[in-house]
């Protein structure tokens, strides 16, 4: 099975420049923990995740009208839509993300997530692989 098979093609983004206030309100409205951030071309130039609204955010000292560029991750793991499901719930828990954009042609046509691969009975002992991984701390807890 292919990630175009699994993956949400109705997704959202935003630009840099978009607030982190209505980035979050995005988040909660739709019940979605992380944003793709594009460019104009739609191509993705990074990410932001609930977490990094906190912790990079909140905790930083930033207010909700800062640009959410300031905080987005900029380093964007993805996938391809033709990309077997074992491989992306592999780079799941190798790189310890639970959602990756799915990226053709150098655009964002969809988000795939550790959800979206343990809703496929078959692949449930990828997807239960990937999520121990991913809750496995990389640092010990202090």
């Amino acid at each position: 099975m292919k990630v175009r098979d699994v993956m949400t093609s109705n997704i959202i983004a935003a630009n840099s420049n978009t607030s982190i206030a209505e980035v979050a309100k995005k988040m909660r409205d739709l019940n979605i923990g992380a944003v793709p951030i594009c460019d104009e071309n739609n191509y993705p130039i990074g990410i932001v995740t609930d977490r990094d609204i906190v912790i990079r955010g909140v905790v930083d000292g930033l207010t909700s009208s800062d640009d959410i560029g300031e905080i987005m991750s900029k380093q964007v793991i993805y996938v391809s839509p033709d990309m077997h499901v074992h491989e992306a719930a592999r780079l799941m828990g190798e790189k310890q993300i639970r959602r990756l954009p799915v990226i053709e042609n150098g655009r964002i046509i969809g988000m795939v997530s550790i959800g979206d691969l343990a809703v496929q009975n078959i692949y449930e002992n990828d997807a239960g692989h990937a999520l121990s991984e991913i809750s496995t701390p990389s640092r010990p807890m202090m």
